[in-house]
């Protein structure tokens, strides 16, 4: 009687089909997610940008300090703050931007010239605002950048005497009379606010940006896997 229900049981299973495999109740197979041909190609791009990277010309580890200013990293930021104490009377605190800019040959520059910019390539920009504070007086500075040069473009009064409510355009460094631009530029020379600080920005920036790609590379990487 047993065998016969065996054979019977035996009976209703389906026969197996030639070339394909044979599932069995007592085994579990995981089944891998399937991608598509376009996530494939999209993974081994980013794979090789990401080795590319990291092994030929990988960012360095960014430094902490700069002269008296110490430097705040922010990971997935597009700026960077500086800050350092002057005297110990005042605080000065500096944001500056990833590069927003490149300088564009004017229009009297000769052939040559422009030749030589472009194998030289783009003169990055980038902009800072500088405020330093005494006190209950803060003064502000809006500054361009360059490799290696930094030029005021605006003075202002943040908070303090002679600060206007609401006003934060401040005043055009371009139409100061020439006493009070040597005055302004001696006064931030004196804190360290000068081209030196212009250049080890760019650097700063350059590796920093090499960073973010880095980390947002490897983001979408992520994403795509899953």
């Amino acid at each position: 009687m047993a065998r016969a229900l065996l054979r019977r049981a035996l009976s209703l299973v389906p026969a197996a089909t030639p070339g394909v495999p044979a599932f069995s109740s007592s085994t579990s197979t995981a089944v891998a997610p399937l991608r598509s041909p376009f996530d494939e190609r999209l993974l081994r791009l980013l794979r090789s940008e990401i080795s590319y990277i990291s092994d030929r010309r990988p960012p360095n580890r960014p430094p902490t300090g700069f002269k008296s200013f110490s430097v705040e990293d922010r990971p997935g930021e597009q700026w960077v703050r500086l800050r350092a104490s002057h005297r110990g009377t005042e605080e000065i605190k500096i944001d500056a931007t990833l590069f927003d800019g490149a300088a564009e040959p004017g229009p009297d520059t000769s052939l040559f010239q422009r030749v030589e910019a472009l194998e030289q390539g783009p003169r990055l920009h980038l902009s800072l605002i500088v405020e330093v504070t005494r006190a209950d007086r803060v003064l502000g500075f809006i500054c361009s950048a360059w490799p290696d040069d930094l030029a005021v473009r605006h003075v202002l009064t943040l908070r303090g005497a002679g600060a206007a409510a609401g006003d934060r355009s401040g005043r055009d460094f371009s139409k100061l009379e020439p006493e009070e631009r040597e005055a302004v530029k001696k006064f931030l020379q004196e804190r360290e606010v000068d081209a030196e600080l212009a250049e080890f920005l760019h650097e700063y920036v350059e590796n920093k940006e090499k960073m973010e790609l880095l980390r947002w590379l490897k983001t979408v990487e992520s994403f795509v896997e899953k």
